[in-house]
């Protein structure tokens, strides 16, 4: 699905942070967004993501 390689230098566009492929979708280890991959090529666009809110709040 996404090349290993490819997923080791994506960064989420929010906080930076790293991120892995879960359920089908990258996922940012520290803030919990979810972005979605549409034909093989994922879409790190912040306002295309899926994100927890309460995770959002300090």
């Amino acid at each position: 699905m996404i090349d290993e390689e490819l997923l080791k230098i994506l960064a989420c566009p929010f906080c930076k942070a790293d991120v892995a492929l879960k359920d089908g979708k990258i996922v940012c280890l520290k803030c919990a967004r979810k972005y979605p991959i549409k034909d093989g090529i994922p879409v790190m666009l912040i306002e295309e993501a899926e994100c927890d809110e309460t995770k959002d709040k300090k």
